[in-house]
């Protein structure tokens, strides 16, 4: 049975799909697709769904450039709700931020936001490791990242390994900002050295879900 003879469309043809991050699975979206836009998604990896108040079709990312690019489509067990998990090429959310959930409730049920408008979460890792990838593709002229890739995996890892040297110094330094600094500095030299081994973060997260879950 294919995927969209399962899906039990609602009275009004619709279906809810929750858009999870790739990497993270942190919970992007939550949309309606009709069987149409669910063959579009299915043909063009492309997230598209359907909207309830305009009475149309839409592509996630037709004006802003940031589409949700679908690696992988869940169907739950009762047949009504997707779960689209993507790569997204930027921000999930109107306002700017990086997902729709960027608000939570305290203790007291007040809402606050938990995130910047560029998405200081979890898929900063992806964000990175997508620029380090386009500097390996297009190289551009006077870019750190260029001068490691030309240099080789020596130099890469001899950063590695000094970055890791920082951040114990850091540790025994009892500084936050300077333990806060070093693990950037350290995290994005892994990243480079994920991807001139032809891995990335998903690799790593998969690792460990494998021993923790």
């Amino acid at each position: 049975m294919s995927l969209t003879e399962a899906v039990k469309f609602d009275e009004k043809g619709l279906v809810p799909a929750v858009v999870q991050d790739f990497d993270t699975n942190r919970v992007l979206m939550v949309a309606y697709m009709n069987e149409e836009s669910l063959k579009m998604t299915l043909e063009t990896k492309k997230a598209t769904f359907y909207s309830r108040s305009r009475q149309k079709l839409w592509v996630k990312g037709e004006t802003s450039g940031h589409f949700m690019n679908v690696c992988e489509i869940y169907l739950d067990c009762d047949g009504d709700t997707l779960v689209l998990k993507v790569k997204p090429d930027g921000s999930a959310c109107h306002t700017g931020n990086f997902s729709c959930f960027y608000r939570k409730a305290d203790e007291n049920g007040e809402l606050c936001e938990v995130e910047t408008a560029n998405g200081a979460d979890a898929g900063i890792f992806s964000d990175v490791y997508k620029v380090i990838e386009d500097r390996r593709d297009n190289p551009k002229e006077g870019s750190y990242t260029n001068y490691l890739f030309d240099k080789g995996i020596d130099k890469i890892l001899k950063k590695v390994g000094e970055e890791t040297a920082e951040v114990i110094i850091g540790a025994k330094n009892a500084s936050k900002d300077e333990i806060q600094y070093e693990v950037a500095d350290l995290m994005y030299h892994l990243s480079v050295m994920l991807c001139e081994r032809g891995l990335d973060w998903h690799d790593i997260y998969e690792e460990l879900y494998k021993r923790y879950k």
